[in-house]
Parts: structure tokens; C-alpha cells; sequence
């Protein structure tokens, strides 16, 4: 199992979880103090910090295993479009740029789309002035390669 990320991310998730080791040991820390705070079943104290603990590791575990899989895609402009690339593509008068990036680091509302995405398969491998058809459920929707870089 292959993660794929750009340096920046892969950066941004070393810190994270760095952050989170910190985080970690104040959370430990609650939950000793909220123990011997007495009943336990009724101490809202300690399933607060129980849960906080709980997430927190949940995150590690994910991080650590993103960290563990992960490799950093170094994009070399090669005149086709590839992970790590930015691209623009036109739709009618209508310029879209986008980066293409793995599944895991994918945000369209930050104009990153996932190489596994049904555009982001098709622009693989495309060079400027190629088109590709994205077939929806409802049309066609043509685009033409403007720039990779």
C-alpha cells in the first residue's frame, strides 16, 4: 500500500504528528488527575479525557501509518501531466487549474484533485493541447490541456 504526497504535505504530516505526540502527553496527564477524582462513572471529567486520549491516538495511528506507507511525489516537469503537477484545462472560455495530488492529500475546494478522481485518471499522461471527454451521468464535458507545470 503506496501513499502518495507532495513534500509540503508530507512535511505538514511529520509535524502534525509531532504536535500530536505533545498533545498526547497532556491528555495522559488529565486522565491520571480525572481517575483520582474518584467514581468513575459519573465523573464527566474522565470520559472527556478518555475520549480526548482516544482521539488523539486514533490520529497517531493514522499519521504514523501515512508516515510508514507514505512517498513524496518530486514532480519534474516532463511535458505531461503527472502527481504533483499543476495544471490548467479549458472548458469552453472556462480556465480551471488544478494539482494533481494522491487520495489522501485531494481537497477540491482547494483545487487538488486525486490522481484515482474520474478527471484526474483522465489528465494523466495528457500534454498541452490534448483533449479529454469526462463522461458524467448527466453529459459530456470536454477540456483541452493549457498548461502543465
Amino acid at each position: 500500500m503506496l501513499i502518495l504526497f507532495t513534500k509540503e504535505k508530507y512535511e505538514q504530516i511529520k509535524l502534525e504528528y509531532q504536535e500530536l505526540l505533545i498533545q498526547r502527553k497532556d491528555a495522559v496527564s488529565h486522565l491520571a488527575k480525572s481517575r483520582e477524582m474518584g467514581d468513575l462513572s459519573e465523573n464527566g471529567y474522565y470520559r472527556s479525557s478518555k475520549a480526548k486520549l482516544s482521539s488523539i491516538d486514533h490520529n497517531l495511528r493514522k499519521l504514523s501509518e501515512f508516515m510508514k506507507f507514505g512517498s513524496v511525489i518530486n514532480f519534474i516537469n516532463r511535458g505531461v501531466v503527472e502527481i504533483g503537477c499543476n495544471v490548467t484545462i479549458k472548458n469552453n472560455n472556462e480556465l480551471q487549474e488544478y494539482q494533481i495530488v494522491g487520495r489522501e492529500e485531494a481537497d477540491p475546494k482547494m483545487e487538488k484533485i486525486s490522481n484515482e478522481s474520474p478527471l484526474g485518471k483522465l489528465l494523466l499522461g495528457k500534454s498541452v493541447g490534448e483533449a479529454i471527454e469526462l463522461k458524467t451521468l448527466s453529459e459530456i464535458i470536454n477540456y483541452t490541456v493549457i498548461k502543465i507545470e
